[in-house]
């Protein structure tokens, strides 16, 4: 059987020296933004503090996933998978950050909840409830990567420091291999379901109350399931980044390629319908509080027209023109433009063997994935607050920001896979998933 042994390294001076001036960027634009227009500076922040947020919690669940089914597969897919959640804590200090804004951020009900609701709609409720979400789930995550990396870092317990507080104890390769594997196997299922379930509320909270008449209990699951989509495509990226990286050399295989790749093609259909489902009721019900929320982000032309006019019989006609016209409309262009990234692509580009086993490929279709998913949340939340105007998303201040949040991300990951998932492997066969 294969063993994993950590290989720390160090950060490379050009790497570093990236991730800082993104950040430097971030802060510049998030801090012009707050002296010019601090409805726009809050927004952007909000919409990209959720963004990287799912995305690691995605990640990890990914990895979890893998643990729970006993995946022999993976490899070293599940160490890049589970790197996403070593954001997981700044999510819940970036939760605080976020709810400094809430005046610029939940203005459609902060002072004035729709009858009914202000029990739920309630700053305090909001922040002590979610607080809480991201609290257990950065506890639950630190767990989980501590007992996941533990087994890897017998070889470095001489070294003093911080490698002799994480193997304190030591009770020998193999002891430590079967009890931390099964604490993970324990924290695994615990984690994917306290990702379902907090998820789904936070995007209750942070996203679908922007527009508090509207409602859909199944958007919880939408979102949650985007995050674990975009988790794993950025798995199927650094796959792609990390094919001769220092110990996985000839670990990055191409069966293992094909088999990510699978996985997004299948998770972005399910993702597709999940969308559906949720449109083809309210479609059908064409009820004003229920169709608001579609209306104010694909547009008229998927919606039944008030003069009797509707998309099947469109669709029976080939009445192009209509759905063109239909385009100049706010915020249907980018909504479509979200499909044609987020499952259009991964979909036909997919469909064969050999494009999920060609890295070009496979690499091109998950960056266009995640970048088509940081467009989904400007679409979530930008219509909400923005109604008329289709480009509020884009600007010098939210490019910014989200350089600025990309760059700490990028910082995190590169300094935590520098010291633990960082693998040497030796024996035969790859790595022991």
């Amino acid at each position: 059987m294969s063993v994993e042994q950590a290989s720390p390294r160090d950060l490379s001076s050009a790497q570093l020296g990236g991730c800082l001036v993104l950040i430097t960027i971030g802060i510049l634009a998030f801090l012009a933004g707050l002296a010019t227009d601090p409805d726009t500076a809050w927004r952007a922040f909000h919409v990209n503090y959720l963004y990287f947020g799912v995305l690691a919690q995605g990640g990890m669940t990914v990895a979890c996933a893998f643990v729970i089914i006993g995946a022999r597969w993976p490899g070293p897919a599940r160490r890049l998978a589970e790197s996403l959640g070593a954001w997981a804590p700044f999510t819940f200090l970036f939760f605080l950050v976020d709810f400094a804004g809430r005046e610029h951020i939940y203005t459609p009900w902060l002072h004035s909840p729709p009858p009914g609701k202000e029990s739920y709609l309630n700053p305090t409720r909001l922040l002590v409830m979610d607080l809480a979400i991201f609290g257990v789930l950065a506890a639950l995550t630190i767990a989980f990567l501590y007992n996941s990396a533990r087994p890897t870092l017998g070889a470095l317990r001489n070294r003093g420091g911080m490698f002799a507080r994480f193997t304190a104890g030591w009770r020998g390769d193999e002891a430590e291999r079967e009890i931390c594997g099964a604490r993970c196997r324990t924290l695994a299922p615990i984690l994917c379901l306290t990702y379902a379930i907090g998820w789904t509320f936070i995007a209750f909270d942070q996203i679908m109350s922007l527009t508090p008449t509207w409602y859909s209990n199944l958007f919880g699951a939408y979102v949650a399931w985007g995050g674990f989509l975009s988790g794993t495509a950025a798995t199927a990226f650094l796959m792609v980044l990390h094919r001769n990286a220092p110990g996985l050399e000839g670990q990055i295989t191409k069966s293992r390629m094909h088999d990510i790749g699978k996985m997004i093609f299948a998770f972005s259909i399910f993702w597709m319908y999940l969308f559906f489902a949720q449109y083809l009721v309210i479609w059908y019900g064409n009820l004003p509080e229920e169709t608001q929320f579609f209306q104010a982000r694909l547009g008229s032309q998927f919606l039944v027209d008030k003069s009797g006019i509707n998309l099947m019989e469109l669709m029976r006609t080939w009445d192009l023109k209509y759905f063109w016209d239909r385009l100049t409309e706010p915020y249907s262009k980018i909504t479509l433009f979200v499909w044609f990234c987020c499952w259009v692509t991964p979909f036909w580009v997919l469909l064969g063997q050999r494009p999920k086993k060609t890295p070009a490929i496979l690499g091109g279709v998950a960056l266009v994935v995640m970048i088509g998913f940081w467009l989904e949340r400007n679409v979530l939340i930008w219509p909400s607050l923005v109604p008329k105007d289709g480009l509020a998303w884009l600007g010098p201040v939210q490019l910014g920001v989200a350089l600025g949040f990309g760059g700490a991300f990028a910082l995190v990951y590169l300094l935590y896979t520098r010291v633990f998932p960082s693998l040497a492997v030796t024996g035969p066969g790859g790595p022991h998933s």
